[in-house]
């Protein structure tokens, strides 16, 4: 069975519910969802991966098409390849709301975080997932000191996720370098699923 979903004019996060919602209502076949903008493409698009279905992406005439698979076959074989993962992860989830830890000297508190983001490369297991948000962001962003290590998480299979509504609010979109860009949708259902999470 095929579904469509015709999003266009909707803002986020109501183009990934109404996709997610049609993922679920079937058992196998297709949703083609489609959207007018940038963000709302993106964030589709990765509903799809985390959910673990193939999924392609097309534009016509500022319109994106994205098709996303809801195959068992394939799922199981997803499931199967994160079985077999090399590097062990935790079920924690921590998110991370400012470019510096703690409270009194901001100064320290960016040396602390720095620190820390270069530790949790160097312990198992890692996180599941880091959520920026906040002026935490500037994090994923050009200039940071600590590109090098999340881009080391995110090779090893620990998503890392920037607030979008965030990083428009500092001006950082074209400047993110690591991770991808979420919605409040998203960032919620990754707090809920989590075994554990950390607030930083």
């Amino acid at each position: 069975m095929n579904k469509e979903v015709d999003a266009r004019g909707l803002n986020c996060p109501i183009p990934v519910i109404q996709t997610k919602k049609a993922l679920e209502s079937l058992k196998e076949g297709s949703v083609r969802a489609i959207v007018d903008n940038e963000t709302a493409k993106e964030n589709v698009s990765k509903l799809a991966k985390s959910m673990d279905y193939r999924y392609t992406v097309s534009e016509t005439r500022g319109d994106f098409y994205i098709d996303i698979f809801k195959e068992v076959k394939y799922r199981e074989m997803k499931i199967m390849d994160l079985e077999m993962d090399p590097v062990p992860k935790s079920d924690l989830v921590v998110m991370i709301s400012k470019d510096y830890m703690g409270e009194g000297s901001q100064e320290l508190g960016r040396i602390l975080m720095k620190g820390y983001l270069y530790t949790l490369t160097e312990v198992a297991p890692m996180p599941r997932a880091l959520i920026f948000i906040n002026s935490g962001v500037k994090l994923t962003c050009a200039g940071s000191e600590s590109l090098n290590n999340l881009r080391k998480m995110e090779e090893n299979g620990v998503e890392v996720i920037s607030c979008g509504t965030c990083l428009d609010y500092f001006n950082l979109k074209s400047l993110l370098m690591v991770g991808g860009i979420s919605n409040m949708y998203n960032i919620v259902e990754h707090l809920n699923k989590a075994g554990n999470t950390l607030q930083i």
